[in-house]
């Protein structure tokens, strides 16, 4: 089971790891052609009705392998308004080969009758859509609905109109362009139902309420695009045209004492990786020193050289406002440092990543905070799990790991390992420079502030994995193995980036 989200992302990590998503159409086409000659006879009428996006680009490989077939294949809209260069190269591929098209830009100009399909193959809008449709979907929705009982409907990847999260319709019928239009005049949105609907890949959650044959098609997507973060991950990462200040995320790091350069790094990297505020909660004694590392610190120190317990309640308001707390850097390990890290972690229930010497007390809290703790595998030791030389076995160890404790665990390493104990993903970013100290400080920056931004913990601390180890590779190509952490936080912004941006 995948989500409609879930699988935007795995689909553009296949890109990523050399498998074009031209052939990925070529064989999604083939499994919708194969479904079309399950369901009809040599010579039956079959009807594809093709929108401008890659669902519509589906559908027209199909229309290429149904030589047997009377087909004709509808685009809704011009061609010069399909939205993906594959799709277009689709389109007009099929029109070369002579196969019969036609094109709708009016919902006045569809007729179903016209036509008097045996099958319609429903490829108007797949997983992406938002909103009710519109003109002239909505029409041609409502018409596939009410044709005669003996034609079939085979929708591509998820029945037009439908939210494949929910198997709901998408939006209400107040959000089409014309409320008042007859194609909308039982109060309900428009949306296919389908007999049929061939998905790729893997299961959409919404589908089976659907109450329509479900056929799941493998497209030769590789496993990795699944367990390896990559580009496509960044599609987690939203920031609305509209947002105000703070919308973006509020960050609290706690930190310091022993140590400056920790949470300063944490600090600068929560920054740069697109937090709107962070606050560093740090000793008085320190507090200059961690301004001075930058003015976009908002420092709020409590006094003495070292956190204790008297100062949890005053961390605990600071933290209440916050979107994420980033804990442990620069705080080192004190007994009465560590109590009242014990203090602050069992009173707490928001959002925290907890890193370096804070992490030993992690196993002996009850919390009901959501958690990710990023520990080296040292720490892993420390904290009672157990690691491996192979990445594989190491997978699997912090998976076990991750679903006994009941947190999210980010294990850095050659290859990074990031569980939930349901998920696991694995990130293969970074260089050996990179065992310079700071770097688990910025990461631990990074990470407090994709999760400030981002709902699953999991996708968070997986791309602040992936997004650190590039700064860091970016760092090696100008600096080789002498890169220092500081080099990183300010090549973040370009790690979060997409290759093809």
């Amino acid at each position: 089971m995948i989500t409609s989200e879930r699988m935007a992302m795995v689909d553009r990590n296949a890109a990523a790891l050399g498998v074009p998503r031209k052939q990925l159409m070529e064989s999604s086409g083939n499994a919708v052609a194969r479904a079309v000659r399950e369901r009809a006879e040599p010579g039956d009428r079959v009807l594809l009705i093709c929108g401008r996006g890659n669902n519509g680009g589906d559908a027209m490989v199909a229309a290429r392998f149904l030589d047997e077939f009377d087909t004709l294949t509808l685009l809704l809209g011009r061609p010069g308004a399909i939205r993906t260069d594959i799709a277009r190269e689709n389109w007009d591929a099929l029109v070369e080969s002579d196969r019969p098209t036609r094109t709708v830009t009016d919902s006045r100009e569809f007729d179903l009758d016209d036509h008097d399909p045996d099958l319609v193959v429903d490829a108007m809008l797949g997983t992406g859509v938002t909103g009710a449709l519109r003109e002239p979907e909505a029409t041609v929705a409502h018409a596939v609905n009410d044709a005669p009982a003996d034609v079939s409907v085979v929708s591509v990847d998820v029945p037009s109109g439908v939210d494949a999260d929910t198997g709901e319709p998408v939006g209400d019928a107040t959000d089409v362009a014309d409320p008042a239009d007859p194609a909308d005049a039982d109060g309900t949105s428009a949306a296919v139902d389908a007999d049929a609907v061939v998905t790729f890949h893997d299961e959409k959650p919404g589908l089976a309420r659907l109450g329509c044959e479900v056929i799941v098609a493998d497209i030769g997507i590789p496993e990795g695009a699944e367990t390896f973060v990559g580009p496509g991950d960044l599609l987690a990462l939203r920031r609305e045209a509209d947002s105000h200040k703070g919308d973006n995320g509020e960050v609290l790091v706690v930190g310091g004492g022993p140590y400056t350069g920790a949470p300063a790094l944490a600090a600068e990297a929560a920054l740069r990786a697109g937090a709107d505020l962070v606050r560093v909660a740090c000793p008085e004694a320190v507090a200059r020193e961690i301004q001075g590392y930058g003015p976009d610190l908002i420092v709020r120190p409590f006094d003495g050289d070292h956190l204790a317990p008297p100062h949890v309640d005053g961390l605990l308001d600071l933290a209440a406002d916050q979107d994420a707390v980033v804990f442990g850097p620069g705080l080192g390990s004190a007994e009465a440092t560590l109590d009242a890290v014990r203090e602050f972690l069992a009173e707490y229930d928001g959002r925290a990543v907890v890193d370096a010497d804070a992490l030993q007390v992690v196993p002996e809290v009850d919390t009901d905070a959501d958690l990710i703790c990023t520990p080296h595998q040292g720490e892993l030791r420390r904290m009672g799990g157990e690691t491996a030389d192979d990445w594989r076995e190491r997978a699997d160890l912090v998976s076990e790991f991750a679903g006994e404790s009941g947190h999210t665990v980010l294990v850095k390493g050659r290859y990074d390992v990031i569980s939930d104990g349901e998920e696991t993903r694995v990130g293969r970013t970074g260089n050996p420079g990179m065992t310079v100290g700071g770097t688990g400080d910025v990461l631990a920056g990074v990470t407090g502030a994709l999760a400030s931004q981002i709902e699953s913990s999991l996708q968070a601390a997986a791309l602040a994995a992936w997004a650190n180890g590039r700064a860091g590779d970016a760092a090696a190509e100008e600096f080789g193995t002498g890169l220092a952490a500081s080099d990183l936080p300010d090549r973040i912004p370009q790690a979060l980036r997409d290759e093809g941006e």
